[in-house]
């Protein structure tokens, strides 16, 4: 896959050397994840809300109700930056300086467009598939009033950079010979055994 042409102003200053513009890093790391911020500025300040996501092969689709302020505003074409995180491990240094998280992070920039409502249907059902491969095939999809109280954005992802780090800490030289434990603390996210929810019995 070839790499993202992300322009100067969007790419990464802090430690370059963690940051990727390939596709393949950039869209791994959006498969992987399900919350990403979306932040934006509006008259009374700046706002970042965590919404559900899905990537669409070049483009993150978020959504939410038509009416939503969130919807409103970004609909008529403000600028957002859209963030996702995974914490693959807390990094436990001889110093309190040093210590640091590994991570896997991607970033955004752009304008999002309304999906229109003859690619609606599948956009949302793309959610759905997201939430558990074949749960479109069993749920009710939503209906002709809930559709058209759900709208859809679509960011393109053209402005956007990958950031990883891995690895240990990296302490001192004077600091090696301290009696403190260093290392990596793995963290990952597990999906717990499936609790079913059951219907309320209906009066006659």
């Amino acid at each position: 896959m070839s790499d993202y042409q992300t322009s100067e102003p969007f790419r990464v200053r802090q430690a370059p050397k963690r940051a990727a513009y390939d596709r393949e890093t950039v869209h791994a790391i959006l498969d992987a994840g399900y919350a990403a911020h979306v932040a934006f500025v509006t008259e009374a300040g700046p706002v970042a809300l965590p919404m559900f996501y899905v990537r669409d092969g070049e483009s993150v689709l978020v959504h939410g109700s038509r009416k939503s302020r969130f919807m409103r505003l970004l609909g008529a074409g403000l600028p957002v930056c859209l963030t996702v995180t995974h914490v693959d491990g807390l990094v436990l240094a001889r110093s309190a300086f040093h210590h640091s998280m590994n991570y896997r992070s991607v970033m955004a920039h752009g304008v999002p467009e309304i999906v229109p409502e003859e690619e609606k249907a599948r956009a949302l059902d793309l959610f759905t598939r997201r939430v558990r491969e074949g749960r479109s095939l069993e749920a009710r999809p939503a209906n002709a009033q809930e559709t058209k109280a759900t709208a859809v954005l679509r960011l393109a992802l053209a402005e956007v950079v990958a950031k990883v780090r891995t690895g240990g800490p990296l302490d001192d030289a004077e600091d090696m010979d301290l009696p403190v434990w260093a290392g990596v603390i793995p963290v990952q996210m597990t999906f717990g055994e499936p609790v079913r929810d059951i219907a309320p019995v209906r009066a006659e």
